[in-house]
This record gives structure tokens, C-alpha cells and sequence, in this order.
């Protein structure tokens, strides 16, 4: 069975861009789009909101947001297999489910009505650590096209994940690839100091990111691929170079090079900070 991408919209502006990005990848990938909305009632029942709109109000608004991103669709992509789904339920629930029949969720960074609060609330990052599926957090603004995909390395199985993900987009859109691999010399409280030849580190940092990705060189030889191993937080430095880039790639979890960095807790400030669209991969279950 052919699983289709999967986006979640709610009409907001970032959820309009979602819809655009899904879109094309969708397309570019030869595969159906499926558009969902969630109804989600929670928010009304709370006490700041006096009259409580009907269920025929809700529905009916779902159906409207649904025919609208249809439309933009298919005046975009019109050889695209577009469906759609009026769902019930809290959004990341039914975000959940629908990643267990999907290639890849994209939402929008943030929104209101049933996926409000989509990057600065707990949908993204819960999704994140949740969905075996690659999720694509999409802002609102509308960037031109740099033509370069930027992903973080660390040589784990989950920042492998995200490799194969960045290499499949570059090539795919035809574009630049750009890994970096983010290593700091490890810092132990109350133990003695270490004096390091920083050169002689810095060597073997690059010696192992090369060997990490020579399989990824020789597989997708027809990418433009550069990795750089840098001596720096990875959060800035992927941060930064996400600034001129089309996509920014990071596994949901894995372990630093020197020292031990949570990409967990990489991909969450990226999620937060980065101004492209970013995605998040784990590796799939037959994976793991």
C-alpha cells in the first residue's frame, strides 16, 4: 500500500504553508496527499468561552478549512491525489493515528482552533518523540528557494535516520546537501582538568564524521554533499545555517560526539528556532 504524506491544517497562515510545502513534497516524492482536520471541542467547554459554538458550527468551519486547502491544492498540483478527513479529537491524538498510516505528518508551527499551538505548545515536540514517521514543523513566511537541505550528523543510529532523509530531499529537489556535525570536548564536574591537543581532536572528529558518511556519498553520488565537522554547540550551529536553507534535517534523539548531547534535546530548540522548515526523523521500527 502506498502511504500518502499527511498534513494537518486548521487554515491558519502556517497551516496554509504546510499545506503548500506537503504538497510538494508529495508530488515530488509520487505519492497521494492526504489533508486532515481535527474538531477538537476541549477548548470551547472551558469557562472563558461563554457561548459554545454548535457541533454544526464546528463541522461545518472543519469543512470549509478542508474545501480551501483542497482547492489550493489542486490549482497548484493538479495531477496530485488529494483526499480529505473531518476528524474528532485532541490534535495530537489524532496525529498519532493517522502517522501509523502515513509516509510523513507536516504541520504548521503554530495555529488556532483544533491545532492551535502547534510549535510553542506541546503538539510538535510531542509528535516528535511520538511518531515513527519523519515530521515536518512549517513556518508561515514564505522564503525564497536557496536550493540547500542542511541536516545534523552525530554518527547515531537516529542521526543516520535523518541522513537518509536529507539525502532523499536533496537529491529529489535537486539541491545542495550540507551535514554538520557539532562536536564539544566533554566537561565533567569535580573531576580533573584534561588537557586536550585541540588539533589532534579536531582531526579525529573529522576522520570519523568522513567515515559516517562515505556510504551516504557513494549511494547518492549524483548530490552536491558537504559536511563539516565544527567545534560548537549544535543547536547555534545548526541554527545559523538554517538561515539559508530550504530544510533543516535532525534525528529525534542520539547521542553527541565528544561529549553526550541529547539530539532530543537538539531537535526541540531547533524546532523553536530555526526559520525554515525543519524536520525530525527517527529511525523506522524495522530499524530499531
Amino acid at each position: 500500500m502506498i502511504k500518502p504524506v499527511i498534513v494537518a491544517t486548521d487554515g491558519s497562515p502556517a497551516a496554509v504553508a504546510a499545506v503548500e510545502w506537503a504538497a510538494g513534497d508529495a508530488a515530488r516524492k509520487a505519492l497521494p496527499l492526504r489533508v486532515v482536520h481535527a474538531v477538537d471541542r476541549l477548548p470551547y467547554e472551558l469557562t472563558r468561552y461563554p457561548v459554545v459554538p454548535s457541533d454544526d458550527q464546528l463541522l461545518g468551519a472543519g469543512r470549509r478549512v478542508l474545501e480551501e486547502a483542497e482547492q489550493a491544492v489542486r490549482e497548484t498540483h493538479p495531477a496530485l491525489r488529494v483526499t480529505t478527513a473531518l476528524l474528532e479529537g485532541e490534535p495530537a491524538r489524532v496525529l498519532r493515528r493517522e502517522a501509523a498510516e502515513g509516509a510523513e505528518i507536516v504541520i504548521g508551527s503554530r495555529g488556532h482552533g483544533g491545532f492551535a499551538g502547534m510549535l510553542h505548545g506541546s503538539v510538535s515536540t510531542h509528535l516528535a518523540g511520538q511518531v515513527s514517521v519523519p515530521l515536518v514543523v512549517v513556518r508561515p513566511e514564505a522564503t525564497a528557494p536557496h536550493g540547500l537541505i542542511v541536516v545534523g550528523v552525530d554518527g547515531s543510529e537516529e542521526a543516520e535516520a535523518a541522513l537518509t532523509y536529507a539525502f532523499e530531499e536533496a537529491r529529489l529537489r535537486g539541491c545542495r546537501l550540507l551535514g554538520l556535525y557539532a562536536w564539544q570536548l566533554p566537561v565533567h564536574a569535580y573531576a580533573p582538568e584534561i588537557i586536550y591537543d585541540i588539533d589532534e581532536v579536531r582531526h579525529a572528529q573529522e576522520g570519523h564524521v568522513a567515515t559516517v558518511v562515505a556510504a551516504y556519498r557513494e549511494r547518492y553520488s549524483d548530490v552536491d554533499a558537504e559536511i563539516r565537522a565544527v567545534c560548537a554547540h549544535p543547536v547555534p550551529v545548526l541554527v545559523d545555517a538554517a538561515e539559508k536553507a530550504d530544510l533543516l534535517v535532525v534525528g529525534s534523539r542520539g547521542l553527541g560526539a565528544v561529549g553526550s548531547v541529547v539530539l532530543g534535546s537538539v531537535s526541540r530548540a531547533v524546532l523553536h528556532h530555526a526559520r525554515c522548515p525543519v524536520a525530525v526523523v527517527r529511525p523506522s521500527t524495522t530499524e530499531q
